[in-house]
């Protein structure tokens, strides 16, 4: 078997190794210091080394929307005139009111409601078995493997916003293959360690340590697994020539992708030349019988290859030019085969935890590339994916975003099971409240120097410490609310306590409060911090405080 992959791969790997296919890159909520806050955002990514580019994706970012929607982070400074004693009066007012439960009383009212196997969720992740998550730093998934016999190291992107180490990642969860994390950070939203870089000294990602051998390309480790590791899953199998025809035909899709985002199509040639590859793609996948992957009934390498830039495709096109790909049950569509690869790659454990949110998306995508090109017709899209319309990031959440994008049922997305989203939310926030509210509070804080590529990335801001105890009492009522089958206290706690700030602090504990959750709002990271449907919960419960705060 070993010449027959050997031959597969050797002609394929030329394509995915050149500068224009390798300029990918991602911001974070998650804190250096702990599984959920990073240092540049709630959750958080890295860029695959400093582009040549440097100069044109600066002027580029300059002009992308995505930068007019959070102009208010370049001045967020907010001091405040009152003093810390007066500060400290007004901590003491608050607490004296009917306040909401203390974290250890939220936390124990999460446990009483979560299943047997969430309740595991923190053990089972020190001990790296139990579902998958983005927080794993060690990979055995069940107590059969011990760590001393784990043989591969995973270097990937802290942010989870890298594709190529999204199907490496894909490829050793659907392989079942026992593995250590290291995150690293993309330079468009921090620094990379020096042992990293002594490692690889381009600084890109993936890498993989592999029975002590360094692999430094996402398909020279997906190839190295594939020989090393005989008697896990085979991912390949059946006809070469069908293979190697349909990964030229990936490398084609992402090329006219590519050239299609960060360009402003004046003549319609390049939306056309997408859309025909793209229908090459659907007629591949109409002429196989079976479950809906590029090979039929079996999720293979072809299938691990499409899937991270199919899925930075549905979003981005979406966001940017307006094209939708992948659309909710029922709903009509050019693509029914490329749907119904969805569908089954969404069956697969070792997808569900990779995939991302269109939001995330459409955030990382432009420092990695560069930026991307904005055209007519887009902007209904953006709205909602940017939580601007009505039941996006809004109570009550419409189903599917009003068809913008599909919910993810197996993660709580469905009407009747939003109290799995809730829980996930709660306990992601619960977890690491201090280093959350901390880094919430960056938003009514200083910038931070020097700045970095990603919008929303800023490692170095500061955070003012004087709007961390109004930031905590209201991420408490949030939690309560989102744990409570009657919000109606929830409601009252938070209507109570804003009228004393406003009596007792004035406006600026208004705003640097509000200031700090729209923060946060804007960065909980898919799938980084938590999966899609309870980053919603999350959001929309943050836009209901927020609410009240400025009324």
């Amino acid at each position: 078997m070993t010449k027959p992959i050997g031959i597969l791969f050797s002609s394929f790997l030329l394509a995915s190794r050149s500068p224009s296919t390798r300029a990918f890159s991602p911001p974070s909520l998650t804190s250096s210091h702990h599984p959920v806050l990073h240092r540049s955002g709630f959750m958080s990514s890295s860029s695959r080394g400093r582009s040549s580019h440097t100069k044109t994706a600066t002027a580029l970012l300059d002009t992308n929307p995505l930068r007019t929607l959070f102009q208010n982070f370049q001045k967020r400074d907010i001091s405040t005139a009152l003093s810390s004693q007066q500060l400290s009066h007004l901590t003491s007012l608050t607490a004296s009111l009917a306040s909401p439960p203390s974290w250890d009383e939220i936390r124990s009212t999460l446990t009483s409601q979560q299943t047997p196997q969430e309740r595991e969720f923190r053990s089972n992740l020190s001990k790296g078995i139990g579902v998958g998550s983005p927080l794993h730093t060690l990979r055995l998934y069940d107590e059969n493997n011990r760590e001393e016999d784990v043989r591969v190291t995973l270097f990937r992107d802290s942010a989870s916003w890298c594709p190529y180490c999204q199907k490496v990642w894909i490829t050793l969860e659907q392989k079942r293959i026992p593995y250590r994390i290291t995150k690293i950070n993309m330079r468009c939203y921090g620094d990379k360690p020096s042992s990293f870089t002594k490692l690889q000294p381009s600084g890109a990602i993936p890498v993989a340590i592999i029975d002590g051998v360094t692999y430094r390309q996402s398909n020279d480790i997906i190839f190295a697994l594939e020989e090393k590791f005989p008697e896990a899953e085979a991912m390949v199998f059946g006809d070469e020539g069908k293979i190697r025809e349909l990964l030229g035909l990936e490398r084609k899709l992402f090329s006219s992708w590519m050239y299609w985002l960060t360009s402003y199509d004046a003549n319609g040639t390049m939306r056309k030349d997408f859309i025909s590859t793209l229908m090459e793609v659907e007629r591949a996948l109409q002429s196989v019988q079976g479950r809906g992957f590029f090979m039929g009934d079996k999720v293979s390498v072809v299938d691990c290859m499409f899937a991270p830039f199919l899925e930075r495709m549905a979003a981005s096109m979406l966001y940017f030019k307006g094209l939708k790909i992948r659309v909710a049950d029922g709903e009509k569509t050019d693509f029914p085969a490329v749907n119904r690869w969805f569908d089954a790659m969404e069956t697969l454990s070792s997808y569900q935890l990779t995939k991302s949110d269109y939001y995330t998306h459409c955030w990382d995508l432009p420092p990695q590339l560069g930026g991307c090109v904005e055209e007519p017709g887009a902007g209904p899209f953006q709205n909602a994916i940017n939580g601007k319309t009505a039941g996006s990031w809004s109570l009550p959440l419409s189903l599917h975003n009003e068809g913008v994008e599909p919910d993810w049922g197996w993660a709580g997305g469905y009407p009747g099971d939003e109290k799995i989203a809730r829980r996930e939310a709660v306990e992601r926030v619960s977890k690491n409240h201090e280093a959350i509210v901390k880094f919430a509070c960056r938003g009514a804080g200083k910038e931070g120097f020097p700045r970095y590529g990603a919008p929303l990335s800023d490692p170095n801001a500061v955070s003012n410490e004087a709007a961390q105890p109004f930031v905590d009492v209201v991420l408490r009522v949030v939690c309560s609310k989102l744990l409570s089958n009657d919000a109606t206290k929830c409601d009252e706690t938070m209507d109570e306590v804003v009228s004393l700030w406003k009596k007792e602090g004035g406006d600026e504990v208004i705003e640097m409060t509000a200031k700090s959750l729209e923060y946060m709002r804007d960065r909980v990271g898919v799938p980084r911090d938590m999966r899609m449907p309870a980053a919603r919960q999350l959001r929309a419960n943050l836009n209901w405080a927020i609410g009240v705060l400025s009324q």
